[in-house]
């Protein structure tokens, strides 16, 4: 078939096929149940290689379309700094690739693999092969596509592991009493099952430099220090996220550009699903017609997106500016000294004024380079 040639229609057009396009999906469906749905991914299979997680308090209300994703629940999770631990009562649950993409797969009508697109305009979509029209297209196609800007990095490599009698409860977020190798280094630790974890090794660094052979190293001599005895690798994830220390604010205009790529993540933490979940509930609750005014709903979400990303990126400035790489843990051990609220708004990207004022009362982070904070040079 011709590329020119229309091969089918829909109402909502998602190119992407990982979690910002699943979650549009999901939530067109629970919302507007009658909507022709379609996704054109270039991968062979929907959602990658990859966990997701949240906080319970992170979510839109009411978005119960998000519940069959969940494979886990923990009703809370640890963090450890030297010299400083802590246990918050923030519900914690995870999300994985296998779920997202049976969930997705049920949920649309029409599913293009292994087809990248090769224009995306307001109302059509074009692959080598084929084209589709709807009424709304939504890119969502991922970081590699965020427009190149002043960034640092969070790479990792997760290990899912066999580990009998591990005996971890909650999920470990941060443990930060790890030898502070290429910046701020934490393990991650989520216990899948009693005799299963998914550890990452994660630092936020300088560059998108990922030696997986290393990290491979550190998360097996991390388990070795912990007691654990691993019996086997059932699989590995990997990662180089972008942790901007400036972003462009989203914009609402067709073709709709979201995910990582249109500014809707957290700057800070990477965590895209409470970004993506807010995104996708604002998208499904708004009729296809009345998506981009500028009075609705996803232009106020946008508006309100853009004034905490200013925050968050100011943030990254200080972190990755103010702090060398070897002192940059102390900046993330006094934020878990704030009061939990604090800590989940800030996971959320909620922060209200206050809170965003609690960021800087009293003594700062040791290892603050005041020539870097005054004079806008590098630590």
């Amino acid at each position: 078939m011709a590329p020119d040639s229309t091969s089918d229609r829909a109402d909502y057009a998602i190119v992407g096929g990982g979690l910002q396009a699943g979650l549009i999906a999901l939530a067109v469906r629970a919302h507007q149940p009658a909507a022709r749905i379609a996704i054109v991914e270039r991968a062979p299979a929907l959602a990658g290689n990859h966990t997701w997680c949240f906080h319970a308090g992170d979510l839109p209300p009411d978005a119960d379309w998000i519940d069959p994703l969940v494979v886990h629940r923990w009703p809370g999770y640890d963090v450890a700094f030297p010299g400083q631990r802590r246990t918050l009562a923030s519900p914690y649950a995870a999300v994985t690739n296998e779920r997202l993409a049976g969930c997705v797969a049920e949920t649309v009508d029409v599913l293009w693999l292994g087809e990248p697109a090769i224009e995306i305009a307001a109302e059509r979509v074009v692959t080598p092969s084929r084209a589709l029209a709807a009424e709304v297209v939504i890119d969502a196609r991922g970081p590699g596509r965020l427009p190149v800007t002043r960034t640092g990095w969070q790479v990792f490599v997760g290990l899912e592991v066999i580990v009998p009698g591990h005996g971890v409860e909650r999920p470990i977020v941060m443990d930060a009493v790890v030898e502070q190798l290429g910046g701020f280094r934490f393990m991650y630790v989520l216990p899948l099952a009693p005799d299963r974890l998914l550890v990452e090794d994660t630092v936020f660094a300088d560059r998108p430099v990922l030696a997986v052979e290393a990290h491979r190293a550190a998360i097996r001599a991390y388990a070795q220090h912990r007691g654990w005895a691993i019996e086997r690798v059932v699989r590995e994830e990997t990662g180089c996220i972008p942790l901007p220390l400036e972003l462009d604010p989203p914009r609402v205009a067709s073709p709709l550009v979201a995910g990582y790529a249109g500014s809707w993540f957290h700057p800070v933490t990477g965590y895209s699903f409470p970004i993506a979940a807010r995104l996708a509930d604002a998208i499904a609750r708004t009729p296809a017609g009345s998506l981009f005014d500028r009075d609705g709903a996803l232009a106020e979400l946008a508006r309100s997106h853009t004034s905490q990303l200013a925050f968050a990126t100011r943030l990254n400035r200080m972190l990755f500016g103010w702090f060398a790489p070897e002192d940059r843990h102390h900046v993330l051990a006094r934020f878990y000294r704030l009061p939990e609220p604090v800590i989940r708004r800030f996971y959320a990207l909620e922060l209200t004024r206050l809170d965003r004022a609690r960021f800087f009362f009293g003594r700062p982070p040791r290892g603050l380079s005041w020539r870097a904070a005054l004079g806008g040079e590098l630590a």
